[in-house]
């Protein structure tokens, strides 16, 4: 069975370390990437409004080194992807990759490993819950960002689109593995072949989105939720989604022992013991997420 390439003690799947203050990026509102705290919940928020928050060369190791450092920020218990403006993400930048493609090839070919899938791989690995809160488009990449977190909450406006097919590109960003696993493999590739979009309440009939809610409500309904999360089992949380993806990539008994280990975790957590005293004295359990 795969394992993580770093893992601390006790946790399911610590991100590479970076640097948490430079995660940040250039400060103010006009930064490429908002990355703000309230509580226990980071929100990072793709600050590209007039491009509809499209992946350029400045955004693209910004939020790579975001979503690390809340991953790996035993502060933060859980994490919501937005985007500013009309949009969640229109995905590649495409006049950057038109400049790219005429200056060095080598390099915008190289952007599905160095940033794309390092990107997902770390939205899937966070040991804690990420949730997208989808406004407006969320395209290409853009969607495969928001199909590879744990949760959606989609604004009425919302819609997803793969993108790919209209510019004679295969998929990237996870698509092939979140689409089929969300809403079915016909459904799936229907969407990537024929490149149609999927409006906020056919989203959430097919299962690709969790929610629904009108634009006002949207980052109410996101905090709410994350705020739930965040003061939640954190660790247990963690090995959820470590299980939940080694039971989609091995065979049952493979999935099983993932299960017997994440137990043997959780069992010595300070977390389960509150749960415990908490059942014992008949009230509500208070979880500092270790």
């Amino acid at each position: 069975m795969r394992e993580p390439a770093r893992q601390a003690a006790g946790n399911p799947a610590a991100a590479v370390p970076v640097d948490s203050a430079a995660a940040a990026g250039p400060a103010g509102p006009d930064a490429p990437l908002l990355v703000t705290d309230d509580g226990a919940v980071r929100w990072l928020t793709l600050n590209r409004p007039a491009a509809y928050n499209a992946f350029d060369e400045t955004l693209k190791p910004l939020l790579l080194q975001a979503i690390s450092a809340a991953a790996e920020d035993p502060a933060v218990r859980a994490v919501v992807v937005t985007g500013a403006g009309k949009a969640f993400s229109s995905g590649q930048d495409l006049k950057d990759h038109l400049r790219l493609m005429r200056d060095d090839p080598a390099r915008a070919a190289a952007t599905v490993t160095e940033f794309y899938n390092p990107m997902i791989s770390a939205v899937r690995q966070a040991p804690k819950p990420v949730i997208a809160a989808v406004n407006g488009v969320a395209a290409g990449a853009g969607a495969g960002l928001a199909l590879a977190c744990d949760l959606r909450i989609a604004a009425e406006s919302a819609s997803l689109r793969t993108s790919f097919a209209g510019v004679a590109l295969s998929a990237d960003s996870g698509l092939t593995v979140t689409l089929p696993r969300l809403i079915g493999s016909g459904r799936a590739r229907r969407m990537l072949l024929l490149d149609e979009p999927l409006d906020a309440a056919t989203a959430l009939a097919w299962g690709a989105v969790d929610r629904v809610v009108p634009d006002a409500e949207l980052r109410a309904a996101a905090g709410e939720l994350a705020g739930r999360f965040a003061a939640g089992p954190t660790l247990a949380y963690g090995w959820m989604k470590r299980s939940l993806d080694v039971s989609a990539e091995s065979d049952f008994a493979a999935a099983l022992d993932t299960e017997a280990r994440a137990q043997l975790a959780c069992f010595g957590s300070r977390d389960h013991a509150a749960a415990l005293a908490a059942f014992a004295e008949k009230r509500r359990p208070e979880f500092q997420g270790r």
